[in-house]
C-alpha cells in the first residue's frame, strides 16, 4: 500500500528559527527518474523555532528527524523543537572533544591568534579533512540513517548546526545511494550558501574590531559550502572502496534489497 504524504509547498517556507532548510525532492537520478517531493527534508538545527516554525514542521508529516549535533553543539545550542508524534534520533557525526581548542579560538581568538589557525588555506583544508574523516569513520551511523529510510522513517529531516557539513554530507550518502546524478548532489549542497540559508556567524567579541572584513574573510571558508570539501568526501570513498557500489556494499553494509527499498520510498515511480 503506497504511504500516502503530506501536500507540501512548492515555494520554500520563510522560517524564522530554522535556517537552511528545503526539500531536497526534484533531484534527478542517474536513471531518469526523481527524488520524490515530501519525504526527505534537511535544514539546520530545530532549537530556535519558533511556534509558527513548529506549526510548519508539525505540517510535514514528518516520521523521523535525524540530529547529527554532538553532545556539545546541544550544549551551546539547545534541544530540538518537540514534535509530537515525530522520532527523534541523534547520530553525533563528530566528537564533542575534537576541535574544542580549535573551534573556542575561532569563537575568542583575536586577528593574529585567527591568522595562525586560519590563513594560508588552513581553514580549507581541515574542512577537506573533516568530510573526509566522517565518510571514513563514521560508516556505521551512515549504515544506521540508510536501513533507517530504507524501513519506515520517511518522510524524514535531517540535520546538524548550520545544516550545512554533516547533514550536508548525510543527505549526499542517501543520494548516491538511490542513484542521483553527483552533479546534482553539489548543486544542492551548495544551495546552503544563499545567503537566507547562511549559519549566523557568532563570535565573542561582536565590535567591528572581532568582526572586521579581515577576521570574517579568515572565517568564511568554515562557514561556506564548497565544492571542493564535498569532492573531498567523494575521492575519499574512490581511494577507500574503490567506488560507491562497494562503499555502499561494504563500507555501509547496505544490500541490493536495502537499495531497492531506499528507491522506492524516496524516488518517484519512473
Amino acid at each position: 500500500m503506497t504511504q500516502q504524504l503530506p501536500q507540501v509547498p512548492s515555494t520554500e517556507p520563510d522560517l524564522a528559527g530554522v535556517r537552511n532548510f528545503r526539500d531536497v525532492g526534484g533531484l534527478p537520478t542517474v536513471d531518469g527518474r526523481r527524488v520524490r517531493h515530501g519525504v526527505l527534508f534537511r535544514s539546520g538545527h530545530l532549537a530556535h523555532a519558533t511556534a509558527a516554525d513548529a506549526v510548519f514542521l508539525d505540517s510535514l508529516g514528518l516520521h523521523t528527524i535525524f540530529d547529527f549535533r554532538n553532545e556539545a553543539d546541544q550544549k551551546l545550542e539547545g534541544p530540538d523543537v518537540e514534535l509530537a508524534g515525530v522520532r527523534n534520533v541523534n547520530l553525533p557525526l563528530t566528537d564533542p572533544a575534537d576541535g574544542a581548542v580549535f573551534w573556542k579560538m575561532v569563537r575568542d581568538g583575536d586577528l593574529d591568534e585567527l591568522r595562525e589557525i586560519l590563513a594560508d588555506g588552513k581553514a580549507a583544508g581541515r574542512m577537506s579533512d573533516t568530510y573526509r574523516e566522517i565518510i571514513k569513520e563514521r560508516t556505521g551511523e551512515h549504515s544506521r540513517v540508510l536501513h533507517a529510510l530504507a524501513e519506515d522513517s520517511v518522510p524524514a529531516l535531517m540535520h546538524c548546526a548550520a545544516g550545512k557539513d554533516r547533514a550536508g554530507l548525510s543527505i549526499a550518502v542517501s543520494l548516491l545511494a538511490v542513484g542521483v546524478e553527483r552533479e546534482a548532489i553539489v548543486a544542492d549542497y551548495l544551495k546552503s550558501n544563499d545567503l537566507h540559508r547562511r549559519y549566523k556567524v557568532s563570535r565573542s567579541d561582536n565590535s567591528p574590531v572581532g568582526m572586521s572584513p579581515e577576521v570574517m574573510e579568515l572565517l568564511s571558508p568554515l562557514f561556506e559550502a564548497r565544492a571542493e570539501y564535498l569532492d573531498a568526501a567523494f575521492e575519499t570513498i574512490e581511494e577507500v572502496w574503490g567506488g560507491t557500489e562497494r562503499y555502499l556494499a561494504e563500507g555501509l553494509s547496505v544490500s541490493p534489497e536495502t537499495r531497492e527499498r531506499l528507491r522506492l520510498r524516496l524516488l518517484d515511480a519512473g
